[in-house]
């Protein structure tokens, strides 16, 4: 409940098994990938099950300390959800999640890059920490996304409201609910702002994301025999055109 964000809280629930098995049941199948709060998962059940079915854990909106992270990865655990927000921040003599996520090695980091979520001194750091394997940039953009700042909508029954500066927040609060942000505008925020290296950059919006999902065999990067899901950007990080599987599916021209 402390780091719900703009989450419901009539919509939280304790982990289990059961209730997982009916949500993939509904999908059909096709959850690949879920957040969790770790200190909340008994004997790390749902977790180790999630692991042994091809279920990738994330760790977020979270009380969690570092020691509870360091057991839940122990248990299959692999990723954090947009680290830095959500969950409780590093401290010199307890490192917490955000500890986490910068200490091991193996672990997958999501990063929210529109330059408000985290300051670009704080991303900076992230990607020094995590490298050019483990991080994912994420836009944790809502369904508002390209709607007009000032407009008010809905998230999870709750009203949310946009801001001038993109920031999705629960309406009458400083709470931030998410963003509007498009993926081509945190890549500028990484290069230009937050210095970080172009191919690191660019690999937590292609190549880490497909390895997390076990898909890096057909998607991530440009190769023979690969899905061609293209991005064509401008000097100014404009998107010039798309193409998905090799066909054109946008130009600016």
């Amino acid at each position: 409940m402390d780091y719900k964000g703009a989450q419901p809280p009539e919509a939280i629930a304790e982990p289990t098994i059961a209730q997982f098995r009916a949500y993939q049941e509904a999908a059909k199948g096709w959850i690949k990938y879920i957040t969790l709060s770790p200190e909340h998962d008994k004997d790390f059940a749902l977790t180790k099950y999630c692991a042994r079915h091809g279920v990738v854990v994330s760790m977020g909106h979270s009380s969690s300390d570092y020691e509870t992270a360091l057991m839940a990865v122990a248990n299959g655990a692999s990723s954090m959800t947009h680290v830095y927000n959500g969950m409780t921040p590093l401290h010199h003599r307890k490192p917490g999640l955000v500890g986490a996520a910068l200490r091991i090695h193996d672990l997958y980091g999501e990063i929210i890059c529109d330059g408000h979520h985290s300051h670009p001194a704080a991303l900076g750091i992230f990607f020094q920490a995590k490298g050019s394997e483990r991080s994912i940039m994420i836009s944790d953009s809502l369904r508002v996304k390209h709607a007009p700042a000032g407009g008010h909508y809905q998230l999870g029954g709750h009203d949310i409201e946009v801001g001038e500066d993109g920031l999705a927040r629960l309406a009458g609060s400083d709470t931030i609910a998410g963003s509007t942000m498009a993926m081509n505008q945190g890549l500028r925020v990484l290069i230009e702002e937050a210095g970080v290296p172009v191919l690191t950059a660019v690999h937590a919006c292609t190549l880490n994301p497909a390895r997390i999902l076990n898909v890096d065999n057909r998607k991530g990067k440009i190769c023979a025999g690969y899905d061609a899901d293209l991005a064509i950007l401008e000097d100014d990080y404009s998107v010039a055109a798309t193409y998905c599987c090799g066909i054109k599916a946008y130009s600016k021209a």
